[in-house]
């Protein structure tokens, strides 16, 4: 299979939310609904799927792939990034194969969680190889947040991830502007052929007028117009149409990604969906559990700012 080229993956791409039954299980009619939903907006390049905010570390290789079978029937047109999230490398190549043969345009590779710890740079090149080498699939980094521990990758380890042919693309997840500034100087130098797509859902005005060719962001899983119009007005240079959907994005951003504690961010975005009318219900995978009345009524309180008036037999 010839590997697509970067640019061909510019764009606003939507990280869905995968939604649950009461029971935990996955409701692939709910998802198949949302997917066509947000992959229909008009200016939407694709999907990311399996991403964090679909739960993703949550969810067995089986349920992986039948959540992409899902997206990819009910959005045919979309291009779809298929997150990969596993400890071990041969399981996270395992789900990379599955991605190709449920129709994924490209791959996204999570840092495992235990690498907030610690990891070697010798062993984060490896699992991007062992993915690599096992799927024909473009492959995109994921450049963690400065508060996440060590998982965001420094710029030597950086650096030897671009070396990589399969790379085309980097979800860059610093959450700060200057940081951000910083992955796109350093792909710049080695490979000025990757693109360096923003994803600080609170930051997107400040990263996408520092340079960006899109975005992989599950605010525009809630908001999707909003997004859109957000990266069409930076780029034709109409600062003063960015300003106005910045100050509409910025207090649901806050409700949803700054409010503590972090963890609750997937339920936040179903929650969201729910009182839009979007989402039947908002139920997450244990252990997250509901959301308090405040909670939902700060959501709410966030829509409504945003001009997205919550469903009138919605219940905060």
């Amino acid at each position: 299979m010839t590997r697509r080229a970067p640019e061909s993956f510019r764009g606003i791409y939507a990280s869905i939310v995968c939604p649950m039954r009461a029971d935990g299980s996955v409701d692939e009619a709910a998802l198949a609904a949302h997917a066509a939903a947000v992959a229909g907006v008009p200016g939407m390049a694709g999907l990311l799927v399996n991403g964090h905010a679909g739960e993703n570390a949550l969810l067995t290789r089986e349920e992986a792939r039948g959540v992409l079978r899902a997206a990819r029937r009910a959005a045919p047109g979309a291009r779809i990034v298929a997150g990969i999230n596993a400890e071990a490398s041969q399981a996270a190549a395992a789900l990379a194969q599955d991605a190709e043969a449920e129709g994924a345009d490209a791959v996204m590779v999570f840092a495992p969680f235990s690498w907030a710890l610690g990891a070697d740079r010798r062993t984060i090149v490896r699992h991007h190889q062992t993915i690599a080498g096992a799927t024909g699939l473009p492959l995109f980094l994921f450049q963690g947040s400065v508060w996440a521990g060590r998982l965001a990758y420094d710029a030597g380890t950086l650096e030897a991830l671009l070396a990589l042919p399969a790379v085309v693309a980097i979800k860059e997840g610093s959450w700060e502007t200057s940081a951000h500034e910083v992955t796109c100087r350093i792909a710049g130098r080695c490979r000025p052929d990757v693109l360096v797509m923003a994803s600080g859902d609170e930051h997107l005005l400040s990263t996408f007028m520092l340079g960006s060719a899109g975005s992989l962001v599950s605010l525009a899983a809630v908001a999707p117009e909003l997004v859109v119009a957000l990266d069409r007005a930076v780029t034709a240079q109409d600062f003063g149409a960015a300003l106005a959907c910045h100050r509409r994005l910025t207090p649901l951003a806050e409700a949803i990604y700054r409010a503590p504690p972090p963890g609750l961010v997937a339920a936040r975005l179903k929650a969201c969906l729910h009182l839009l009318g979007a989402l039947a219900a908002p139920a997450c995978r244990p252990p997250v559990g509901p959301l308090s009345a405040a909670e939902m009524a700060a959501l709410a309180e966030a829509l409504e700012a945003a001009g997205l008036p919550p469903a009138k037999d919605a219940t905060p």
